[in-house]
This record gives C-alpha cells, sequence and structure tokens, in this order.
C-alpha cells in the first residue's frame, strides 16, 4: 500500500505547531551553514539534545551524523531510552 501524502500534510505536517517545529529545525541548520559548522550537503543533521526543537540554545545543538541523529536507544519492550 503507497502512503497517501496528501491526507498526511493534511492531518499532520500542516498543523500551525508542526510547522513551528520545521521552520524552528530550519532555522538552527541554516545558521550552522552560515557559521561553517555545517555544510550543505555534508549528510549531517543539527541535533537537538533535549529533543525539544524549539529550544535552540547553542548548548542545546550540535552537528551530527543523520544515523546518530535520526536513531535512539530502545528499552527492552521497545520504548525510547
Amino acid at each position: 500500500m503507497a502512503r497517501n501524502y496528501e491526507k498526511e500534510y493534511a492531518n499532520y505536517h500542516s498543523r500551525p505547531e508542526q510547522k513551528k517545529k520545521r521552520a524552528s529545525r530550519n532555522k538552527v541548520r541554516r545558521a550552522a551553514v552560515a557559521s561553517g559548522r555545517a555544510k550543505k550537503g555534508d549528510n549531517r543533521d543539527v541535533h537537538h539534545v533535549d529533543g525539544n526543537p524549539l529550544n535552540n540554545s547553542p548548548k542545546n545543538l550540535r552537528v551530527v551524523s543523520r544515523n546518530t541523529n535520526r536513531s535512539f536507544p530502545r528499552t527492552a519492550t521497545a520504548r525510547k531510552a
């Protein structure tokens, strides 16, 4: 079964809180590129240490590999650690 991207956008991605989080993530990525901490096409992400994309304090940001940023440790019951 194929993904219904139109429905996914309507139900999730278009919500105001999700738009704010996405804009915040994009903003810190642009800032990291401008400051030289990241480069376009470097296959790295700006990681929010506390998991809150609206907290863009410098102490909360790190540039890490995509693989590291998009995975997280699991418990024995498959929940986030």
